[in-house]
């Protein structure tokens, strides 16, 4: 099931998540453009390695990425999800929300692991926090859903909640089958951290006045 888009409308210019999303393809496109060797390197230098841990590594990995897929899917979630997040909580409190659940989801992958020499690199940790918390705040939203079955092709309207529901539980799933990094290459503990910290954050930091009236009128 791949997103489409969502129906929650947004109020405010989300200036913090396409500044999130230009510095992320920016740096990819860096990474791109060296040498296997070099990047590797790159890689292993700036990425979070549980083995070798070091704080700085938890934000420098936030912003790498280990190839184009991972780069895009991570930005298109971003792009779907983070205007109404940013949009409740105004631009600085999203980007320490951002920074927050990314820092969360990075110590959850070094707990789980953290023997492993395998360096952690990708937004989906801090991303995942972006999806816990439109979930607790926008159940209701439809995600527009390119639903694929084999040769079955499809468009469903599926509400946020259970939506992301769903890619929590598959991430929970993958975090109990796998220590630290799985075969496939996914981060499901820092995903699974991550969420639960969007939860915890966007309870804690408090939304907006304006975004509180308007959920007055709504109700």
């Amino acid at each position: 099931m791949f997103p489409l888009r969502d129906t929650q409308p947004s109020y405010s210019k989300p200036v913090v998540t396409v500044f999130l999303i230009v510095i992320n393809i920016l740096v990819f496109l860096f990474e791109f453009s060296l040498d296997d060797y070099t990047r590797n390197a790159f890689i292993f230098q700036y990425g979070l390695v549980p083995a070798h841990f070091a704080v700085a590594n938890i934000f420098t990995s936030m912003f790498l990425h280990a190839g184009w897929l991972h780069v895009l899917g991570n930005m298109w979630f971003l792009w779907i999800f983070g205007d109404n997040v940013e949009d409740i909580l105004g631009h600085g409190k999203f980007l320490l929300f951002y920074l927050a659940c990314g820092t969360v989801a990075g110590l959850a992958q070094v707990l789980m692991d953290p023997a492993s020499r395998v360096p952690m690199v990708g937004a989906s940790g801090a991303i995942a926090g972006v999806l816990g918390a439109y979930m607790v705040k926008f159940p209701r939203s439809r995600i527009v859903t390119l639903f694929v079955l084999i040769i079955f092709i499809t468009r469903v309207d599926i509400p946020a909640w259970i939506y992301l529901f769903y890619w929590f539980v598959i991430q929970l799933s993958g975090s109990f089958e796998s220590t630290g990094i799985s075969q496939g290459g996914t981060a499901f503990a820092a995903h699974v951290g991550g969420f639960v910290a969007g939860i915890a954050l966007i309870f804690l930091l408090g939304t907006r006045p304006i975004y509180s009236r308007r959920e007055d009128l709504h109700w």
